[in-house]
């Protein structure tokens, strides 16, 4: 009989949480950021949300058909319906149709299935989806909405939103403007200094997602509640995000420190684009992060990393589409040097010691 010993953790761990109600307690998390985008930027942006879940779905269920597998369990796990959720999140609010249809495809077809489907993926499909639209299709990719609630009298009605959505803007000057890291980029390329840049530009606003953008970019204050919600309800862990926000937050500082009409501040970085979105919602995959506390500390401060680089030295104003993709390319090999202990065994692999009786 061997005494004395306390085994850190049991061999079998049993958890109640099912694929569905992960993915679901995702969503409830996002709801209340993307009712407050659908809100600020009104019918169109209704329209592109259920277009873009729909296809999703739809893609979902062609794929299953085609393998001979029945398509209605798969689908009631909620992973096709949190993948165009994500993707619509990701997407100008007022972009045709056709962009919605086709970033499903891509992300349910490309980023998902062909690695043969949920749980193998490489990629966020999600991620993936939005960078390959981007790249495709830069126009409709960047063109954003000026915020337009629903019901205010100059807001599009039902009907006009979607002939905005199936025909396009009839004016789109009118219409659209550059995000504030758009403007930003556009502006430095003037040589134009921060303060001058930023004389007529609303924190605050930024904020609370009054401010053009993706749905994703809307409520930092939405989407950090809804993050930090996860985190207590033990869906996501802490690792990443905080991994990621503070590395761009000590990047971004030291920069601004440095040179205050240059690099902007730490906090119009966190309070812009698509970070809080991206540090809680997407990075926290947990097919494509790694699977260790510590490997997700160090994937975390990759994507901050690279997102901080492609943000100030890049030609694109947002980085976390790229950030993301290629830190899941490295998640394997962070898995590879960062593993977690083995049950009867020390960090490095060797069998524990049993003290004898």
């Amino acid at each position: 009989m061997i005494s004395n010993m306390k085994p850190s953790s049991g061999a079998h761990v049993g958890a109640n949480n099912s694929v569905s109600h992960i993915m679901w307690q995702v969503m409830l998390a996002l709801s209340p950021a993307t009712a407050f985008g659908l809100l600020c930027f009104g019918w169109p942006a209704l329209n592109l949300f259920v277009i873009t879940v729909l296809s999703a779905v739809a893609f979902e269920a062609l794929c299953m058909r085609l393998k001979g597998r029945a398509a209605k369990p798969v689908i009631m796990d909620g992973s096709a319906v949190l993948t165009g959720w994500l993707l619509a999140m990701t997407l100008p609010p007022w972009a045709p149709w056709w962009i919605g249809v086709v970033g499903s495809g891509l992300a349910i077809i490309l980023g998902k299935q062909v690695y043969g489907g949920l749980g193998q993926n490489l990629f966020n499909p999600a991620m993936l989806a939005r960078v390959a639209l981007l790249i495709s299709f830069p126009i409709e990719m960047t063109t954003w909405a000026n915020v337009s609630p629903l019901f205010f009298s100059h807001s599009p009605g039902l009907a006009e939103s979607w002939h905005i959505t199936f025909s396009g803007l009839d004016n789109i000057d009118a219409n659209t403007g550059a995000t504030t890291l758009g403007f930003i980029k556009t502006e430095f390329s003037q040589n134009r200094l921060l303060t001058d840049i930023l004389k007529d530009t609303s924190g605050f606003l930024n904020f609370i997602g009054w401010s053009r953008g993706s749905l994703g970019e809307t409520s930092t204050l939405l989407l950090g509640l809804g993050g930090v919600w996860l985190i207590r309800q033990n869906i996501i862990q802490w690792q990443i995000p905080v991994s990621l926000l503070l590395t761009v937050a000590l990047l971004a500082g030291v920069f601004h420190t440095m040179d205050s009409e240059h690099y902007v501040s730490p906090l119009l970085h966190l309070n812009s684009g698509a970070l809080m979105c991206v540090a809680f919602f997407i990075a926290t995959d947990y097919v494509t992060s790694p699977n260790t506390p510590t490997g997700q500390l160090v994937f975390g401060a990759g994507c901050g990393l690279l997102i901080f680089v492609i943000r100030t030295w890049g030609a694109y104003p947002e980085g976390a589409g790229f950030a993301v993709l290629l830190m899941n390319s490295a998640t394997p090999l962070i898995d590879h040097y960062i593993r977690p202990r083995i049950y009867g065994r020390d960090r490095k692999g060797k069998p524990l010691e049993i003290p004898k009786s």
